[in-house]
């Protein structure tokens, strides 16, 4: 029986294993005694591109330089402090990427925050405030990070001729710090805030209900006046809007609604001129205010009440 057949007989076979000997010892010698030699770097490349161990590319590896958390967190704070609000962002973004999952990455994430709404750059501030509020949802300065997000809605609120998204997102931001931390020390401010931004929310409602009044379309302009009273009570647009519904109920003949809407205005707002207003529209027609029991507005009036 020939162990060695075919085309390979056995000194063939021997050569081939010794050639392969010698490369394996050359592939692992050569990069330890090519890199004590930083003159044949270039050698030690033309080796590794032969024998084709990188695909012909040469790897460069960054070199980071290692500084300490608090040297980057104290950078920061030295541009916000210059009022360099950008730049100060940026050096808290680098805290927290370098040290994620660490009192320092935690400070970092809250400070950048802090320095885009500062800035002000208050998408990036509502963004950066709600990955703190997911990563560190029992922290106590997550009161803190609401803060800045309804505070970063908050000051993007229009005039009522625009889009009220902002206070109705501010609205929604202060009611969850409320309820979520209601001893924390920005509730107070918060609840301004919210009295504020409703208010605003109404005299948007106010100000699509007159026009609709102007072009005598009074289904549409009673829905923008109940809204008012059913989402935005005990705003300083409340007289009014209770006015206007005596205004458009009489326009449609609709007397009983009307004599509701100025009876609880009545009620409420005994000496408004809204109510003098409406008391003397009423007259006109021969009629008086009375609050029917029976009528929504009636509901609504039990939980009005001046501001």
């Amino acid at each position: 029986m020939t162990l060695f057949s075919g085309s390979i007989g056995f000194g063939q076979w021997l050569t081939r294993r010794r050639t392969h000997a010698a490369l394996l010892v050359l592939s692992m010698a050569l990069p330890v005694a090519l890199s004590a030699s930083p003159a044949r770097a270039d050698l030690m490349d033309s080796v590794m591109t032969g024998f084709g161990m990188f695909g012909g590319e040469k790897y460069k590896t960054e070199i980071v330089p290692d500084i300490p958390a608090e040297d980057l967190y104290n950078q920061g704070l030295a541009k916000l402090k210059a009022k360099d609000f950008e730049n100060a962002a940026k050096k808290f973004a680098e805290v927290e990427k370098a040290f994620p999952n660490t009192e320092w990455g935690r400070k970092g994430l809250l400070m950048e925050t802090f320095a885009q709404y500062q800035k002000p750059s208050y998408d990036d501030a509502v963004q950066s405030a709600q990955r703190y509020i997911g990563l560190y949802p029992n922290s106590p300065d997550t009161p803190y990070a609401y803060y800045l997000a309804g505070m970063s809605f908050f000051n993007q609120v229009p005039d009522t001729m625009r889009d009220q998204s902002p206070a109705e997102k501010a609205v929604e931001i202060f009611t969850a710090l409320i309820q979520k931390f209601p001893k924390s020390e920005y509730v107070s401010d918060a609840r301004y805030k919210i009295q504020v931004a409703r208010d605003q929310l109404a005299a948007k409602e106010m100000q699509v209900g007159r026009f609709y009044l102007t072009r005598k379309n009074y289904p549409a302009a009673i829905n923008r006046f109940h809204d008012v009273l059913g989402k935005y009570q005990n705003t300083r647009h409340t007289e009014e809007a209770l006015y206007r519904l005596t205004e458009a109920y009489l326009a449609m003949g609709i007397n009983n609604e009307a004599q509701t809407a100025a009876a609880i205005l009545g009620h409420n707002f005994p000496d408004s001129q809204w109510y003098k207003d409406a008391h003397a529209l009423l007259q006109a027609d021969g009629l008086e205010p009375h609050e029917h029991t029976d009528s929504w507005l009636s509901k609504i009036g039990k939980t009005l009440h001046a501001i």
